[in-house]
């Protein structure tokens, strides 16, 4: 099957200018980057986003939200249905992966460098491993 949309949940908002590399690679046409909805820590912003040109690559949009982490029932109903049309998700950080760990009813794909012990454990890896795995294998 091939993704009509793609969902791309950044984090950090020095990392971004690495995921807009990835993105002009992947050429993909249904393209979406969600940012935070407000600062929270040092996650991406819309205006971040806007600074490095990602809109030159992909839509982009807010998740809604200023938690550290993408928790559904806090993102906005733009984020959800984002998420929810999207047929393969990129999702960047442990931060993300925490909140989206138990979502089975997506093709999600996390990128991530492993922080903490409980992580490291879940995931049968060592602390500061880095770490490509689809949600289907956890």
């Amino acid at each position: 099957m091939k993704a009509k949309k793609v969902l791309y949940i950044g984090d950090n908002a020095g990392e971004i200018v690495f995921d807009k590399l990835f993105i002009e690679m992947i050429r993909h046409p249904g393209m979406t980057f969600s940012v935070r909805g407000r600062p929270v820590i040092n996650d991406a912003t819309m205006e971040d986003a806007e600074y490095i040109g990602m809109k030159n690559v992909a839509d982009v949009i807010s998740n809604g939200s200023d938690a550290p982490s993408t928790i559904l029932a806090l993102c906005s109903e733009e984020f959800c249905t984002a998420f929810d049309e999207a047929d393969v998700i990129i999702s960047k950080g442990q931060g993300n992966l925490e909140g989206l760990f138990s979502n089975k009813n997506k093709n999600i794909y996390f990128l991530l460098m492993v922080k903490c012990e409980v992580i490291a454990d879940a995931l049968n890896v060592k602390k500061g491993d880095f770490v490509v795995l689809n949600n289907k294998m956890i």
